[in-house]
C-alpha cells in the first residue's frame, strides 16, 4: 500500500514538473512576472461620456507595460509611478495628468516625455515590486527621475503589515519566485478571481458619481491639520502608518539602489483633505521627503479649493480635474526636470 502510494505521489510530482516546464515561465525569456503580464501589450477600446460628450479611446499599454505607444527604454529619462489616479485608463491619454504635463513639456519647448508607469491598485509596496520584477527585466532602462503619485492607496494597509515585515527574506523570496514563474499558481489565482472574489471595482464611467456632491463641502490642508492632528490615533492608523514608513523605507533603499531623484506628490478626494487616513498618509510622506532631501510637491496643501465637478467619484480625477491638478503641479515639476536634467 505504502510502495502504491510513493509510485502515485512521484507520478503526480513529474506530471506537475512536467506542466510546469512546459506551460510555466521558469525560463522564458522577457518574464516580466505574474502581476505585470496582464499589464503589457493591451489595447481595449473604451466607450465614454466625459463632460456631458460621449467620445471613445484607445487604453494602450506597450510592449514593456508603460501606458502609451511603443518606445525605446533607452530614451526614457522620467517615469510617473502610481495607481489607478495616476493611470487613469477611463480618460484619453492625452487628457491625463501625465498625458497634461507632456503637452505642458511640449507647449513650453522641453524635449522630453514623462512615461506612465502607474497601474490601477499600486500602492508603495507594489512600486518596490516594480523595481524588483518589472524594471530590472527591460534593457536598456535608465531613467533619471521618478514621480511619485502615492498615498490614496496605502490607505488601511497595515493589519497584515506585520506579517509582511516579520516574513524571512528567503521565505518573500520563494514565494514571489513561484509567484511569477508557477502557471500552476497563476492558474489558480485565475479560478479564484472567477468564483471566490465577491467585490470588485466598478466605476460609473458615464457620469459624476450620484450624489457625490450632495451637501458639498472642500476641506482644505490647515482645517484637516487643525482637525486631525489633535486627535488620538486609533491602533489600526498606528499600524498603518508604521507599515507605510516600512514601505517608504524600502524605496529609499530602492532610490539609492538605482541612483534615480525621487519626487514625491501628495493627493487629495474629491473633498480636499477630508479623510483622516489620507491626510496621514501624506503628512508621513512630507516628513520622509523633508528628512531624506527629497523632492516634494504638496499637492494638499497648495489646493485651497478645487470646484465641482472635478471628480467622478471619491478619488478619480474627472477631465476638469486632471487639467486642474496638473496646471498646479506643472509649474514646481518643470523647473524640477530643467535643473535635474538640463542645467546640469
Amino acid at each position: 500500500m505504502k510502495k502504491i502510494i510513493f509510485i502515485n505521489i512521484l507520478i503526480l510530482f513529474l506530471l506537475i514538473t512536467f506542466i510546469e516546464i512546459i506551460f510555466g515561465y521558469w525560463f522564458k525569456e522577457n518574464n516580466f512576472g505574474f502581476y505585470m503580464r496582464t499589464e503589457r501589450n493591451k489595447n481595449i477600446l473604451y466607450k465614454t461620456n466625459h463632460e456631458k460628450k460621449k467620445s471613445e479611446h484607445h487604453y494602450i499599454r506597450n510592449f514593456y507595460g508603460f501606458r502609451g505607444d511603443e518606445v525605446d527604454p533607452s530614451d526614457i529619462k522620467v517615469i510617473f509611478e502610481g495607481g489607478s489616479t495616476g493611470n487613469q485608463r477611463f480618460t484619453p491619454e492625452k487628457f491625463t495628468i501625465v498625458g497634461l504635463l507632456n503637452n505642458y513639456l511640449k507647449e513650453d519647448g522641453v524635449n522630453l516625455m514623462i512615461h506612465n508607469a502607474s497601474t490601477d491598485g499600486k500602492s508603495t509596496r507594489g512600486i518596490n515590486y516594480d523595481f524588483l520584477y518589472w524594471f530590472p527585466k527591460i534593457p536598456d532602462f535608465k531613467p533619471k527621475i521618478f514621480i511619485f503619485y502615492i498615498g490614496i492607496n496605502d490607505i488601511g494597509q497595515g493589519a497584515y503589515g506585520d506579517d509582511y515585515k516579520a516574513a524571512s527574506k528567503l521565505h518573500k523570496k520563494l514565494r514571489d519566485y513561484i509567484r511569477n514563474n508557477s502557471i500552476i499558481f497563476i492558474l489558480q489565482q485565475k479560478f479564484e478571481d472567477k468564483y471566490f472574489v465577491k467585490t470588485k471595482a466598478a466605476y460609473n464611467i458615464t457620469s459624476i458619481k450620484k450624489g457625490l456632491y450632495d451637501n458639498y463641502s472642500f476641506v482644505n490642508y490647515q482645517e484637516a491639520k487643525k482637525k486631525f492632528l489633535s486627535q488620538e490615533k486609533s491602533q489600526n492608523e498606528k499600524q498603518m502608518i508604521n507599515f507605510f514608513n516600512y514601505k517608504l523605507e524600502n524605496l529609499k533603499n530602492n532610490i539609492i539602489k538605482n541612483k534615480i531623484i525621487p519626487i514625491f506628490i501628495t493627493q487629495i478626494q474629491f473633498d480636499g483633505s477630508s479623510d483622516k487616513n489620507l491626510f496621514l498618509i501624506n503628512e508621513q510622506t512630507k516628513n520622509f521627503a523633508e528628512k531624506n532631501n527629497y523632492y516634494i510637491i504638496k499637492l494638499d496643501e497648495m489646493i485651497k479649493g478645487i470646484g465641482l465637478n472635478t471628480f467622478y467619484d471619491y478619488v478619480h480625477t474627472s477631465l476638469l480635474g486632471s487639467r486642474k491638478i496638473a496646471k498646479m503641479i506643472y509649474p514646481d515639476l518643470n523647473k524640477i526636470i530643467k535643473k535635474e536634467l538640463f542645467d546640469k
